[in-house]
């Protein structure tokens, strides 16, 4: 078995990406160290710079002094390093395979879709509005009578997309719509999630999240 010595997260608190890491390491029960980048949008550290070459962005998760990046491969990484400690990818090839189709769907459709939400107006706010809502009644479907998306047991995909919830305040606030009414069955989903201590400890509150784009969206876009 791998050891939990030299498990560092480079990342950054508000960061969805980061988030997803933070809950895997926690159900996992690794115990790491967090360096959280508190300036990533003016003035990246040295070490993350050094660490991720390549997009110079969070999360990284450095393991005996070499660094993995990216979410889901971090997540994916985790799993395999450590296979003993609460999986989260089921033993069935196809059910595997399930996992990591929604979560690259995930990735390629629904964050950048809710950042179009908040940083665009007119049409094309409205464009984005109606692809939010087609990916999330998709994933409503997906999910329908299970406890977790991938059954009966918190997994990988639950924790893919968790920490995106949260951003549902920020969409509905700017692009003036309901996104929760909308998707009854992922609300109940949600809610369950968040009984859990390692999602509960890894997120942050909506509004605080709505606040820090607001920052964003004036301080590093030039957005009134």
């Amino acid at each position: 078995m791998a050891s939990h010595k030299g498990v560092v997260l480079l990342g950054h608190l508000f960061s969805p990406f980061d988030q997803r890491v933070r809950i895997t390491l926690k159900e996992k029960g690794i115990e790491y160290e967090y360096k959280e980048e508190e300036n990533l949008f003016k003035q990246k550290s040295e070490l993350l710079l050094e660490m991720n070459k390549v997009h110079k962005k969070v999360p990284v998760l450095i393991h005996e002094g070499k660094p993995v990046c990216e979410s889901l491969i971090i997540v994916q990484y985790i799993e395999e390093t450590w296979p003993d400690k609460t999986p989260l990818l089921s033993s069935d090839p196809y059910q595997r395979a399930q996992a990591r189709f929604w979560a690259d769907f995930l990735d390629n459709k629904m964050y950048d879709c809710g950042t179009r939400i908040w940083k665009l107006k007119g049409e094309a706010q409205e464009t984005a509005k109606k692809e939010m809502i087609e990916i999330l009644q998709l994933l409503e479907m997906e999910l329908g009578d299970k406890k977790y998306f991938g059954g009966v047991t918190f997994g990988y995909f639950d924790i893919t997309f968790i920490p995106l919830t949260i951003w549902f305040y920020t969409y509905e606030t700017f692009g003036n719509f309901k996104i929760r009414e909308m998707i009854p069955k992922i609300n109940e989903w949600a809610k369950r999630c968040m009984e859990r201590e390692s999602v509960r400890e890894s997120l942050v509150e909506p509004e605080m999240l709505y606040n820090d784009i607001c920052f964003l969206r004036k301080e590093i876009y030039g957005i009134e």
